[in-house]
């Protein structure tokens, strides 16, 4: 069998990603492709609804894509005779019960063909100051079946909190938490929880207010990437798509955990403080498009444990 760096060596890696889709501005996969995309991979692509814009808007036109959607083009791409040749699955916002167990079905149809393939579940189900924002059987879904079938998790703290059942008011809760869930990923991967964002009351120096912190948990140690906290009022809609699939992408290509918080965690603020500078509603992703592979500010990942 072939290893994940020889691999690399023949070919582009080929990543499945499996999320929304929006026509205007950039949410889910029109979130993640174009970043993985800048970063060297192939991305397939599968929406499972595709609107016109982000719900956030109060608005919007379109359709949620059926189970069968899912099912079908996997089918299709499996009849191409390639899918032995996807080294990884990203999947987010999954919408209901139905399509869950499509994506994991895809998971698992990847996995027989390949097992060294890695599966990132971005567990989309809500945040701070909004709460649940899917349906209600979607956090038991994420709980029971993606969780343990995940080889990377990346939730931001309401996740966090929603899957691990505690509160994190500090690090070591945010530790305590990530620890718990690292032990429902499958046995077989990397076990990797990365907190897309973190603001706990021990910050140092009372900087909370200030900063906003990524953390991720490994089986060899636990690290923090801290960025300032741009004034982006409302937050913008994509930015925990994007850094999940930068986190992903980079984790894949090099399998080094802090280098790929580093990493992910300069290029998003990179995209953020444009989107900040340009004062747009949407991130500006394809403005940015440089900050993904060499970020203007780097922000050194810092051991925590």
């Amino acid at each position: 069998m072939q290893t994940p760096d020889a691999r690399t060596a023949q070919r582009p890696l080929n990543l499945l990603s499996i999320q929304s889709w929006v026509a205007y501005g950039h949410v889910g996969n029109a979130a993640a492709v174009f970043p993985l995309q800048r970063l060297g991979f192939e991305v397939w692509a599968i929406q499972t609804v595709q609107f016109s814009n982000h719900t956030g808007y109060g608005a919007w036109r379109g359709q949620v894509m059926a189970p069968e959607h899912v099912a079908e083009i996997v089918q299709g791409i499996a009849e191409r005779g390639v899918l032995g040749d996807c080294d990884a699955v990203l999947s987010g916002y999954m919408g209901d019960a139905n399509t869950a167990g499509a994506i994991l079905d895809a998971v698992r149809r990847v996995r027989e063909v390949n097992p060294d393939a890695l599966y990132c579940c971005d567990p989309v189900m809500g945040d701070v100051g909004r709460g649940v924002f899917v349906r209600p059987e979607i956090p038991d879904v994420m709980r029971d079946r993606a969780v343990p079938q995940a080889d990377v998790l990346t939730p931001n703290q309401f996740e966090l909190e929603l899957l691990a059942g505690r509160e994190v008011r500090t690090l070591e809760d945010a530790l305590l938490a990530a620890d718990d869930l690292r032990a429902r990923l499958r046995p077989e991967g990397p076990r990797l929880v990365l907190v897309t964002s973190l603001i706990t009351e021990d910050a140092p120096g009372g900087e909370q207010t200030a900063h906003i912190d990524t953390l991720v948990v490994s089986e060899d140690g636990a690290w923090i990437a801290r960025t300032p906290l741009l004034p982006l009022d409302p937050p913008r809609n994509g930015t925990g798509d994007a850094i999940a699939a930068l986190f992903f992408g980079n984790y894949l290509r090099s399998r080094d955990v802090p280098g790929s918080l580093s990493a992910a965690v300069s290029s998003l603020y990179g995209l953020l403080d444009l989107t900040h500078r340009a004062g747009t509603r949407e991130i500006q992703l394809v403005a940015a498009q440089d900050e993904f592979v060499r970020p203007s500010h780097v922000f050194e990942a810092r051991r925590v444990r």
